[in-house]
C-alpha cells in the first residue's frame, strides 16, 4: 500500500527482538516458514488460532496458519485481528486508534471500526497482534486491512458478540485470527498435558475449560471459542508444540496453538 505519513500510524514496537528488523531477512524467514508447510489445499477457514512469540520459537506453529491463508491470496481483503493486552490492566475491549501500523516491511492500513471504542494504551507496547502482521504481508500481500483489538477482562459471551459484529460490520472477505500462547513456564511434559486439555476443551466448543493460566490470550481464546459454538463452526487443530520444538529448553517451555475454525458443513 502506499506509504503513509502521520502521527497515527503505530511504530513496530518488538521489530529486532521478536522478529528480524531488516527487511530482507524479515521477507525471506517468513516466505521460508511458510514454504517449509509445503503445498496446502483446503478450503479457507472462517477463523485461526495463532501463536504470537519470537518467529524462532512459534513461526513454524504461525506458519501452520499462514501457509493457508497464503493459498488464497487475493481472496482475503481483511483481517480482524483478537488478542491479549499484556502490559496494559485492560477490562473490556479496546480497538487500536491509528491508520496503519509500521512494519519494517511497510505499513499496514488499519480498518477502522464503530463496534467497539479505542484506546492507545493497550496496544503502544503490545506484541501479540503486531507480531502477526509481517506474516499477513507476506501471505496476503501489501494491500491487506486490519482491525486489531485487545481483549482484556471480559466474559466470553461479550467477547463473542463483539468478534461477530466486527466481522458483520467488515463484511465479506475477512477472516478472524485469534491470537495466543498455551502454558507458560512448565517443563516440556507437564505443558504437553496442560495444553493437550486446553486444546481438547477448544476443539470441543468448551470455554469455560480454558483456565486464565494456561492461554495468556486466555479472554480473546475464549471468545473466539464461544464465537464458533454460537455460530456453528468447528474448530480444527493444525499444530500443537512447545518452545522445547523449535529452540527452546524442555525444562521452562511456552505451549503454541495453530487452529483453524471452519464454517459450518466442512469436514475435518
Amino acid at each position: 500500500m502506499p506509504s503513509i505519513t502521520s502521527e497515527t500510524v503505530r511504530p513496530p514496537a518488538v521489530a529486532g527482538r521478536f522478529y528480524p528488523a531488516d527487511p530482507n531477512r524479515l521477507r525471506d524467514d517468513i516466505a521460508q516458514l511458510i514454504d517449509n508447510v509445503g503445498p496446502v489445499s483446503e478450503p479457507l477457514a472462517a477463523a485461526y488460532i495463532v501463536p504470537h512469540a519470537g518467529y524462532r520459537y512459534s513461526g513454524p506453529v504461525a506458519a501452520e496458519v499462514y501457509a493457508r491463508l497464503a493459498a488464497h491470496r487475493g481472496k482475503i481483503k481483511r483481517v480482524v485481528l483478537v488478542g491479549p493486552s499484556h502490559h496494559y490492566p485492560l477490562r473490556g475491549h479496546a480497538a487500536a486508534p491509528y491508520t496503519a501500523w509500521q512494519t519494517p516491511l511497510g505499513q499496514v492500513r488499519a480498518a477502522p471500526t464503530n463496534v467497539v471504542g479505542s484506546s492507545r494504551l493497550p496496544h503502544e507496547a503490545e506484541h501479540s497482534l503486531e507480531v502477526q502482521l509481517p506474516f499477513l504481508q507476506v501471505a496476503l500481500g501489501e494491500d491487506i486491512e486490519v482491525t486489531p483489538v485487545a481483549c482484556g477482562m471480559s466474559q466470553a459471551p461479550d467477547t463473542a458478540r463483539m468478534i461477530a459484529a466486527l466481522l458483520d460490520e467488515a463484511g465479506e472477505e475477512t477472516v478472524l485470527v485469534c491470537s495466543t500462547d498455551l502454558s507458560h513456564f512448565h517443563d516440556q511434559a507437564t505443558a504437553e498435558r496442560i495444553d493437550a486439555a486446553t486444546a481438547q476443551a477448544i476443539k470441543s466448543l468448551r470455554p469455560r475449560e480454558i483456565a486464565a493460566q494456561h492461554a495468556c490470550g486466555v479472554f480473546a481464546l475464549r471468545g473466539t471459542v464461544a464465537w464458533a459454538d454460537a455460530t456453528g463452526r468447528r474448530p480444527r487443530q493444525l499444530a500443537l508444540a512447545t518452545s522445547a520444538d523449535t529452540v527452546g529448553s524442555p525444562e521452562r517451555v511456552v505451549g503454541y496453538p495453530a487452529f483453524a475454525i471452519d464454517f459450518p458443513g466442512v469436514a475435518e
